[in-house]
C-alpha cells in the first residue's frame, strides 16, 4: 500500500519510509529517520536526530523519539535509537538517544508496550514483551529483559536492571538490580515474593515454579547466601534451568556496587 501522508504533517525528504506507513497531522519526521512498513505515527509525533522505527508500531500524539540526551556531559556527537517492530508507545512518552558514554544507541525491541508519559532516557536497552506503565522513569544506561513489568510511577536508578519476568509494584523506587521472576516493591523496592502470576501465564511448569518460590526462600526470606541456598537447591533436586538463571543474576549483583551489576562496567 502507499504511504499516507497528512497535509500538516513535516516530513524531510531525506527520511526513508517504507510502504503502508501513516503520518498524521502535526507530525514531525526529521532527516535520519527510517520508519518500517506498516507504523502509524498518529499525530503530534516528533522523531529527531537518527532514529529506526521497526514494521508494525503505533505511535501516539505528543511522543517524542530521538531527542538529545539529558546529561551534562553530552558533546553533540551522532548516537541514535532503535525500535524494533509491534510496538506501542503511548501519549507523552519520551525516548532519547544515546550517549558519549557507552555504544551510542537506545534500544527498544519487540512487542513493548510503553503507557503514558514514561520516560526511557538515553543507552536504555529494552528487550521484547516489556511493559513500562504511565509515568515510570528510567534513568540513563538501564536494561529491562524481557516480558518484564514496570507499574505505575516507578522510578528506576541509572545502571539497574531488571530481570525477566520481573513485577515492579507502582511508586517502587528501584536502586538496586531486580532479580527475574520477583516480585519488588517498596521505597527502595526489595524482592517481596514469586511473579506468580507472569510465570502461570507464561506456562512454565510447575516443578520451575515450585523451585523459584524455594529459591525465593531461601535468599529473601532465611537470608541463606547464594553458596548456602545453591547447594540445598541441588540437594533438593530443584536446581532447574530456571533457578540456575536466578542463581546466576545475583551473583552477577553482587558483584556490583550498590546492588548494580552495570555499575562495574561504568567504573571501568
Amino acid at each position: 500500500m502507499a504511504i499516507s501522508v497528512a497535509d500538516q504533517a513535516s516530513v524531510d525528504p531525506r527520511a526513508e519510509i517504507d510502504d503502508d506507513v501513516e503520518i498524521g497531522p502535526f507530525c514531525v519526521v526529521g532527516p535520519r529517520v527510517r520508519i518500517g512498513r506498516g507504523t502509524r505515527l498518529l499525530n503530534n509525533v516528533t522523531l529527531l536526530g537518527d532514529v529506526t522505527l521497526g514494521q508494525f508500531n503505533t505511535i501516539h500524539p505528543q511522543a517524542v523519539i530521538g531527542g538529545d540526551p539529558q546529561d551534562l556531559s553530552f558533546s553533540g556527537r551522532a548516537t541514535r535509537v532503535e525500535i524494533g517492530d509491534h510496538n506501542t508507545i503511548r501519549e507523552g512518552v519520551t525516548v532519547n538517544r544515546g550517549s558519549d558514554k557507552e555504544d551510542g544507541v537506545t534500544v527498544i525491541g519487540h512487542h513493548n508496550f510503553l503507557m503514558a508519559c514514561c520516560h526511557v532516557a538515553h543507552d536504555c536497552r529494552l528487550g521484547n514483551h516489556v511493559v513500562v506503565t504511565n509515568g515510570s522513569l528510567l534513568g540513563g544506561h538501564v536494561r529491562i529483559e524481557d516480558h518484564a513489568t514496570l507499574s505505575g510511577g516507578v522510578g528506576v536508578h541509572h545502571y539497574a536492571t531488571i530481570g525477566r519476568y520481573a513485577f515492579v509494584s507502582g511508586m517502587s523506587r528501584v536502586l538496586h538490580d531486580v532479580p527475574p521472576f520477583m516480585l519488588c516493591d517498596g521505597s527502595p523496592a526489595r524482592p517481596r515474593c514469586l511473579n506468580v502470576v507472569a510465570l502461570r501465564r507464561n506456562r512454565f511448569s510447575r516443578e520451575a515454579v515450585d523451585a523459584l518460590g524455594e529459591a525465593h526462600r531461601l535468599l529473601y526470606r532465611d537470608r541463606a547466601g547464594l553458596d548456602v541456598a545453591q547447594a540445598e537447591m541441588i540437594k533438593r533436586g530443584q536446581f532447574t534451568a530456571e533457578v540456575q538463571h536466578l542463581f546466576e543474576f545475583v551473583a552477577q549483583q553482587q558483584l556490583g556496587r550498590h546492588g548494580r551489576s552495570q555499575d562495574r562496567r561504568r567504573a571501568a
